[in-house]
């Protein structure tokens, strides 16, 4: 019986083949091949982060050397943390810091919500031709060039024949050189990129508003809420996901203002508040020939920046399950 038991046995399992799974590799590339057109769309994109984000990378190395560019990154001495102790230690650490912080956090409340605040005001009006007109005027400052506005705000600021200090003059004050006052230069660099930008930037909240099912308005005006409520109970949370993500990648931002603006708006005579630490670093690495000493700089800017995004992201999962990731 038991021989006849082992045989039966053997033979239901010679009947009954299992199939082997298919290997993941293989389905991979099988559906690289059905969604080639997909993958060709977006190669120039990762060619672009390949070539200009992640290969410089490797001159990363330099803020560890004391480099010379006839000797190359590998041939220059290796000196560890000393251009980032040169840089603690330097008379301008704190200024940097602190104008640098402040421009960045100064933007970020005047220029965050404003473009919310455009985005809701326009999902609100119900003729055409005037949202249009208030659209393309919003919009077309987008297009201009950093340098025609900083040309702009030097013609409209001058203390002589300025449109602001000769609206002053009529009402018997004195002209004030508003770009040579250190003063009013963080205010003036963020009202002004606020005009540039919050035009542009409230296209992404207007989008987000066009997905909010009507339904949800249509039964609020049944019980009886207006406009404002319908704004506040059904709009602003059906596009706080939105507003989440964009805050955490602005926030990530912080102490990334860019170079060109500040830097053409940057006089001698307000140093005190325009030197940030792209700008430091341009005077450093290009200027001054000091390329080791500039990288180290920006790849402590580049940290602080990514230790930002992580922590933001890290606080916005926690408290409201929305994140990058």
């Amino acid at each position: 019986m038991a021989d006849l038991t082992n045989v039966s046995d053997a033979a239901v399992s010679s009947a009954v083949t299992i199939p082997p799974k298919p290997k993941r590799k293989n389905k991979k590339l099988h559906s690289i091949a059905r969604n080639w057109q997909l993958y060709l769309l977006i190669l120039p994109v990762v060619a672009y982060y390949l070539l200009f984000h992640y290969t410089p990378m490797y001159g990363i190395q330099i803020a560890f050397k004391d480099f010379y560019a006839t000797k190359g990154i590998w041939g220059s001495t290796w000196v560890g943390f000393a251009n980032f102790e040169r840089f603690f230690d330097s008379y301008f650490l704190w200024r940097l810091i602190k104008n640098t912080i402040g421009l960045g956090l100064y933007s970020l409340a005047l220029g965050f919500p404003i473009p919310i605040i455009l985005a809701l005001l326009l999902n609100e009006v119900r003729r055409e031709k005037f949202k249009k007109f208030v659209q393309v005027v919003t919009y077309a400052p987008h297009f201009l060039s950093t340098v025609v506005v900083v040309g702009m705000l030097f013609l409209f600021l001058n203390p002589r024949y300025g449109i602001l200090n000769t609206f002053i003059q009529m009402f018997g004050g004195d002209p004030i050189n508003f770009l040579a006052e250190p003063g009013y230069f963080k205010t003036i660099y963020v009202l002004s990129d606020v005009w540039q930008t919050m035009g542009w930037s409230s296209i992404i909240y207007l989008a987000a508003l066009a997905g909010i099912d009507p339904q949800q308005h249509e039964a609020a005006r049944v019980d009886g809420a207006n406009r404002l409520q319908r704004i506040w109970h059904i709009n602003i949370p059906g596009i706080m996901p939105t507003i989440v993500i964009l805050l955490i990648l602005n926030l990530g931002t912080v102490m990334a203002i860019g170079f060109e603006k500040v830097f053409l708006m940057q006089l001698p005579i307000n140093m005190e508040a325009s030197d940030i630490i792209d700008t430091y670093v341009y005077r450093s690495g290009i200027q001054e020939a000091d390329y080791s000493f500039s990288a180290a700089i920006g790849l402590f800017n580049s940290v602080i920046n990514f230790v930002l995004l992580i922590t933001v992201n890290f606080i916005a999962k926690r408290v409201g399950q929305t994140s990058l990731w």
